[in-house]
């Protein structure tokens, strides 16, 4: 014989108390480890961040100091050359000035030996550390990156390094940081050195300096981006005037085409 109705109620009603008893006993047994979580940047209202927008380059070029004088200690830009800041955030003399405050390894001589000189503009930025062993042997263990274009490389753009910058706090409840190392929500991993951006004389807070280096970092990795939103401009006002055109062109000469029936009459 079948079970009773009130009987197959009661079953059913054992097995969803089951289920979930097993897993709220599963979810318990997980403790939550706060070293496991990475906050996700805002949204930041950029100054060049509209169609029309182009970036400031009184910020870029207070970004490449913020990058000369404290980033570049650790971070390389490896893509970026002396003559790419001519025109944008210092003219030719500035340039060539500060590509010959660089020592750059050339040759060989007639001799076959290798030689150092004053850089030039057309030498790329200065690694930090000779090799990435080096590197890492003074960044306990870690590997900065390279950031000709860590903002196109990190999902989130500049809110993304923004919000890593002006990130550091103290580590949450569970967590626990070597001495070194600072706690940051928004790096996926493990503690890390902190980059502590300072401007000597400068009267700036530690937004405006992130938002500095955020601006240039954005133009190292899209050089063309004023361009490329110019072009976008023109492009608009052409193909106004060319739909303008093809719009009189069907109205007034294909429109007897389209409007044409084939009619057939048969002979009388």
């Amino acid at each position: 014989a079948g079970l009773s109705r009130s009987r197959k109620v009661a079953l059913t009603a054992l097995g969803v108390l089951a289920a979930g008893g097993g897993g709220l006993a599963l979810a318990l047994r997980s403790s939550l480890d706060a070293g496991e979580l990475e906050m996700h940047p805002p949204s930041f209202p950029w100054s060049h961040g509209g169609p029309l927008d182009a970036l400031d380059h009184s910020s870029l070029r207070r970004g490449f100091q913020v990058y000369k004088q404290v980033c570049s200690a650790c971070h390389s830009m490896e893509y970026v050359a002396f003559r790419n800041l001519i025109g944008v955030t210092h003219t030719e003399a500035e340039a060539k000035a500060l590509a010959e405050e660089v020592e750059v390894q050339d040759g060989p001589d007639e001799n076959g030996e290798m030689f150092m000189r004053p850089g030039k503009i057309s030498d790329y930025f200065p690694k930090p550390y000779p090799n990435a062993e080096a590197a890492r042997a003074a960044n306990n263990g870690a590997l900065p990156p390279d950031l000709s274009y860590i903002v196109n490389a990190r999902h989130g753009g500049e809110d993304y390094v923004f919000s890593l910058l002006t990130g550091y706090c103290d580590p949450p409840a569970g967590v626990t940081v070597r001495e070194g190392l600072h706690y940051n929500p928004y790096f996926p991993a493990p503690p890390h050195t902190l980059c502590a951006l300072y401007l000597p004389g400068t009267p700036a807070s530690m937004s405006q300096i992130a938002k500095d280096i955020c601006t240039f970092l954005r133009w190292a990795a899209e050089p063309e981006h004023d361009h490329r939103k110019r072009m976008g401009l023109k492009m608009l006002m052409i193909s106004g005037l060319l739909i303008s055109l093809l719009f009189y062109m069907k109205r007034h000469k294909w429109s007897v085409m389209k409007s044409r029936k084939m009619v057939y009459r048969p002979p009388k």
